[in-house]
């Protein structure tokens, strides 16, 4: 069993955050990870927001400034400035605002999703590079008296499991 020591670093209350969200959801079965994973697929990041803002104030303001007022033209230069900046420092005062709202990133959601699909185990049958060198020398030792059958793992606890797969996930 892997035991951990406290993390140091601005990205611990969102560790904390995501691993009491796993243990819940691990504890709460199977059916709880798939209507997790749906409710983050619905999710919308930081990064749509912002783009989805910049889209209403260009679309509106040019609405405006044909239907109302010339002087609505600022809202659209507006919307222009703000998907301007996200996209070219990917990081904007806009998507600060709605990071405060309580908004993710898409990194997190992301990050999220695969500690979910890890937890309900649809990695674990992919070969990993140990596994594929291992193959011959398991067969060599087996034809010699080795074992022959894997001994059962001991069933991880939700708290160690979700610590394990943030760790494995972490992008």
């Amino acid at each position: 069993m892997m035991h951990h020591t406290a993390q140091h670093g601005s990205g611990d209350c969102k560790v904390n955050r995501l691993q009491d969200t796993l243990v819940r959801v691990a504890e709460s079965g199977h059916a709880a990870i798939e209507e997790r994973l749906c409710s983050i697929d619905r999710e919308w990041s930081v990064g749509r927001m912002v783009k989805a803002t910049a889209g209403v104030l260009i679309l509106g303001g040019l609405a405006l400034t044909l239907l109302v007022n010339p002087w609505f033209g600022l809202i659209p230069a507006l919307g222009g400035l703000v998907l301007a900046q996200y996209l070219f420092t990917r990081h904007s005062w806009l998507g600060d605002l709605f990071h405060s709202m309580g908004f993710r990133t898409s990194i997190d959601i992301d990050h999220e999703r695969m500690a979910l699909k890890a937890l309900r185990g649809d990695f674990r049958h992919l070969p990993t590079i140990h596994e594929i060198e291992d193959r011959d020398a398991i067969s060599r030792f087996e034809d010699e008296g080795g074992p022959a059958f894997e001994p059962a793992s001991p069933r991880v606890a939700p708290q160690e499991a979700a610590y394990e797969v943030i760790a494995a996930t972490r992008l």
